[in-house]
């Protein structure tokens, strides 16, 4: 695991190739093998690969969901927030382990923050999700990952590079 934590780059560049059908049902695999707090499993998840919805979910908020017009996959992190005082921990949770298993299986992947984030001045990223997935209202929605082929190539942060600042030792 350290090692693919060390390789781990959002990757924001996609190549064409579909992810295979296969592939999809492991990520999927993934996601309900996450582990959620007292077991209420409140997470769900929309696999999308429909290029049309991909094009969409590209536009969810002003900056920095672009990048999933060109990915062949992605993945809606959403939850029923009634179910779970920490839906978000447990959804943030799901998503880390979507991503730790697609670089495992060769692929590259990106996170977009959607939960608290604006689409336009009249409505929430969220609500837009909500709006052209039909999504039910209880449905809070965390975040988007990207998912495919990586077009680029990034390397590993270096050990030297890492915060070890931020790092206490039994008291702050």
């Amino acid at each position: 695991m350290i090692e693919l934590l060390r390789k781990r780059r959002s990757i924001r560049a996609f190549t064409p190739e579909p992810v295979a059908p296969e592939t999809v049902d492991l990520l999927v695999e993934a996601l309900l093998r996450s582990p959620s707090s007292r077991g209420k499993n409140p997470w769900e998840f929309v696999v999308v690969d429909d290029r049309e919805l991909l094009e969409q979910l590209s536009r969810s908020k002003e900056h920095g969901s672009q990048f999933i017009k060109k990915a062949p996959l992605a993945i809606v992190v959403c939850a029923d927030s009634t179910q779970s005082d920490v839906w978000v921990e447990d959804c943030s949770i799901a998503a880390i382990i979507v991503q730790m298993t697609a670089l495992s299986l060769g692929l590259g992947s990106c996170w977009a923050q959607i939960r608290k984030r604006t689409h336009d001045a009249g409505r929430s990223a969220e609500e837009y999700i909500r709006e052209i997935l039909g999504l039910p209202e209880h449905m809070a929605v965390e975040c988007i990952v990207g998912i495919g082929h990586p077009a680029e190539e990034k390397k590993p942060v270096p050990a030297g590079a890492l915060h070890y600042d931020k790092v206490k030792r039994n008291r702050y």
